[in-house]
Order: structure tokens, then C-alpha cells, then sequence
């Protein structure tokens, strides 16, 4: 045979073209199939990618201990391209051995395989007792991850020197271009599985599993066994007939609410006037509970408790602070400002009596109703239309409210915008001097 460089087998001579996808399943078996837990078999992978060889750490790991130990960089390059083009068929993992059959140039692939030594039961102890001990270590390797602590334990990693090439090829290059492919293509492998990485090492994923299972339940059953025992009592004496002592008696209440602190404004910060607001209203409420064991507020409705806050803030909606309170509490309960200032009125004329009177019109019986136009007829004042619970005039209107009170309201003449005004009267002759006095 005429003597040639080992290294030139590719070179002018085509590729041998990709073998078809199903002809390496026959010869492989299905991508699942293993004999047993030390031995896995894996399809051929696609083409190795532009990207590189691997993304993980420990696959990247698995490269540098190839191309340290590489004496021809050439040979490495070339082997790259044939992972590139897919010239890797099944790779078979067993304990210390990584084997594959590599298509070359010529009709027949090159068995080849890559040695690396597996660890020692004491390495294995070492590495499981020191996954066992955490349990974010476990977690990492069962969501295929490898924690550099662990890694460092046992040397699981190769090193320089470490992976020992072998290939059926006449090619004497150390390693030669097909056991390069196969070494790339492996590390792809261990990007997906580092529990490969394990195996290569000498130990096989329910195993390995099954070995961390029991040695987490001996760590466990020996921290509860170490924990001090609780103390005791006799049950006897538990359940003993006793006599409590008495409670000591409750605190006075305060005289009045406290103050809320002072609340800075700042651009991504809640309003400071509605913080405020809202702590009164909170230490307001809780002072009467305190006080009297009721909830002044808790039996009103939603727009009820609206009109309260907006009526116990002085400016009446005039200042920019109140205009902002005023639209933040029309908008919350679906009126309009203008609603909200009406009923707020009519609350300062009245609470909850005289905003009843404002928004609701009813059909008083006979008796004080029917008196009050006589009444206002011997006073002077005989141009009040009845309608329902209202007596009207052009600008003026007094309403009769369910509690016996006279309530009067205003109005720019023929406009029948009318507002609360006044103070409520049983007499409506007072309440309508009042409205007009005020």
C-alpha cells in the first residue's frame, strides 16, 4: 500500500453523501431503546450547527479536553465538517466508552469510539453524598442542570488527556477526524442530558436517582432523630379543671381620632389628599366603633359614603385638590361633579335625611302637607304650587321630607336647577325664612 498522510483522506475526494434518515433508524432501533441503565443508544443528531458544538458549560468542557488534547489542529477542523455535514450515525454510551460509526470517504463507515475512565465507588460517594446534601442540587439535576459545586466533588469533567481516541481508520492522528466528529456530536448529547455525562463516568440515571432517593431519606430520618424531643405534659394535667384568671380591663378610649401622618407627594405615588382622606375616615371609624361598638358608615351605600367624604372636605369642589376628589368620586360611582356638589349640599343641609329628600319625590298623606299652604298663605306668601312632597315657586321650593321637615331649595327663576339651601324647619313659614334670609 503506498504510503499516505493519515490526515488527507478528505482531501480531493467527494464526501460520502448522507445516509437516508430511515436506513439509520433500522440500523439503530428507535430513539428510546437501551438494554439497560448503562447503556444508552442515541439516533443520529442533524448536522452539527454553525453556532458550535455545544451551549452548556459542561458540554463546552467536553470540546476544551478534546481540543487540548488534539496534537493536529486540522485534523479537529475536519472534524467539525464532518459533524457539520452529518457523517455521524448512532452513537452508543456505556460506561467508559463512547462509540459510533463514522462515514468517511469510503463505502464502509469507521467504528469508532472514545475511552475516558469511569469513577471510583469513593468518587461516586463523594458526589452523592454531596448532592443529597442540598436540596437545590437534586432539583438542578433532575431539571438536567449540573451545579459547578457538584462537578468539582469527583472530577466528574474530562480533562486534558482524559478522552482517548480509537477509530477502525488507517488515519494515525491523535484523535483522527472521524473520533473528532464523534467527540463534537457527543458534546450536543451532553448539552441535552448531563445524566450521558454520568453514565460515561460509570453510573446510570435510575441509579443514580435511586441512590440519591434513599440517601436523602437517611439524611432526613437522621436531622428528625437529632432534633431535641419536644417537651411534655401529662394528660392528667392537661385536661386538669383550672380556673382562668381574669382579663384586666380594657383601655379607655381616647378622647378623639388620631391624626394620620403627613403624606409627600411624589410623581409615582397615590394622591397625598386621597391617603389622607382615607386615613381619617379609617381612624374616624375605628374611634366610634371603639367608642360606641357601631359603625357610623357601615350601613351606607356606595354613593351614600361618596357624598359623606366629599362633604366632611372643606372647598366644596372650589380648589384644584377638591376638583381632583370631586371627579375621582363622580367617576368611581358613575355621576357627574355637578351631581356630587348637589348632594353635598343637600348633606351639610341635612346627613342622610336631607340627601333622601333630594333624590327621591314621594306622596305625603294628609296632615302637615296639606297645612303648610294655609300657612304660608297667612305669611304672605300664596304663589307655592303643590306637587308631590314639593311646594314651588318660581325660584324658591320647599320639600317635605319622611322625617317631618320642611327642607328648602333654590333656583335661578324658570330653570328648575334646584339646590338644597337653608336649614330644615317643622314649620315650613321657618324654613322658608330661613332660605330666604340665608
Amino acid at each position: 500500500m503506498t504510503p499516505r498522510d493519515p490526515g488527507s483522506e478528505s482531501a480531493g475526494a467527494p464526501p460520502r453523501p448522507r445516509r437516508d434518515a430511515s436506513r439509520r433508524g433500522r440500523r439503530t432501533g428507535s430513539p428510546s431503546a437501551r438494554t439497560d441503565d448503562r447503556r444508552r443508544t442515541f439516533p443520529a443528531l442533524e448536522p452539527l450547527p454553525r453556532s458550535g458544538a455545544a451551549s452548556s458549560w459542561w458540554g463546552n468542557a467536553w470540546v476544551e479536553a478534546l481540543e487540548e488534547t488534539a496534537l493536529d489542529p486540522a485534523r479537529l477542523a475536519r472534524g467539525r465538517a464532518y459533524a457539520g455535514r452529518g457523517q455521524v450515525d448512532a452513537i452508543t454510551v456505556t460506561p467508559g466508552r463512547v462509540t459510533a460509526y463514522v462515514h468517511g470517504t469510503r463505502p464502509r463507515p469507521y467504528r469508532t469510539e472514545i475511552r475516558l475512565r469511569t469513577l471510583s465507588d469513593e468518587d461516586w460517594d463523594d458526589f452523592l453524598d454531596a448532592a443529597a446534601a442540598r436540596p437545590d442540587h437534586i432539583a438542578a439535576l433532575l431539571d438536567k442542570d449540573v451545579p459547578h459545586a457538584l462537578v468539582d466533588t469527583a472530577r466528574l469533567l474530562p480533562e486534558a488527556g482524559d478522552l482517548i481516541p480509537d477509530c477502525s481508520c488507517p488515519d494515525d492522528g491523535y484523535p483522527c477526524k472521524h473520533a473528532a466528529a464523534l467527540c463534537y456530536q457527543t458534546a450536543r448529547l451532553l448539552d441535552e442530558d448531563p445524566f450521558v455525562l454520568f453514565l460515561m463516568r460509570g453510573r446510570g440515571e435510575r441509579e443514580i436517582l435511586a441512590d440519591l432517593a434513599h440517601r436523602n431519606a437517611t439524611r432526613s430520618a437522621a436531622e428528625r432523630t437529632a432534633t431535641a424531643p419536644l417537651p411534655t405534659i401529662p394528660a392528667h394535667e392537661a385536661l386538669a379543671p383550672r380556673r382562668l384568671p381574669v382579663l384586666p380591663p380594657p383601655f379607655p378610649a381616647p378622647a378623639h381620632p388620631g391624626r394620620p401622618p403627613a403624606y409627600p407627594h411624589a410623581a409615582a405615588a397615590p394622591d397625598p389628599l386621597a391617603l389622607d382622606l382615607l386615613a381619617t375616615e379609617a381612624a374616624a371609624r375605628a374611634h366610634a366603633l371603639l367608642a360606641t361598638g357601631a359603625d357610623p358608615v357601615a350601613e351606607l351605600t356606595v354613593w351614600q359614603d361618596a357624598v359623606r367624604l366629599a362633604a366632611a372636605h372643606p372647598g366644596s369642589g372650589l380648589t384644584a385638590s377638591t376638583r381632583a376628589l370631586y371627579r375621582d368620586l363622580a367617576g368611581a360611582t358613575g355621576r357627574t361633579p355637578t351631581d356630587l356638589a348637589r348632594a353635598v349640599a343637600a348633606w351639610r343641609q341635612g346627613g342622610m335625611a336631607a340627601l333622601d329628600v333630594l333624590e327621591e319625590s314621594w306622596d305625603p298623606p294628609a296632615g302637615p302637607f296639606d297645612r303648610a299652604r294655609p300657612a304660608l298663605t297667612a305669611a304672605d306668601f300664596p304663589d307655592f304650587r303643590p306637587w308631590r312632597n314639593h311646594l314651588s315657586t318660581r325660584s324658591l321650593q320647599l320639600r317635605f321630607g319622611r322625617d317631618g321637615l320642611w327642607y328648602g331649595y333654590e333656583s335661578d327663576a324658570g330653570r328648575e336647577d334646584w339646590w338644597p339651601r337653608g336649614t330644615p324647619d317643622a314649620d315650613p313659614v321657618g324654613a322658608l325664612t330661613a332660605l330666604i334670609g340665608g
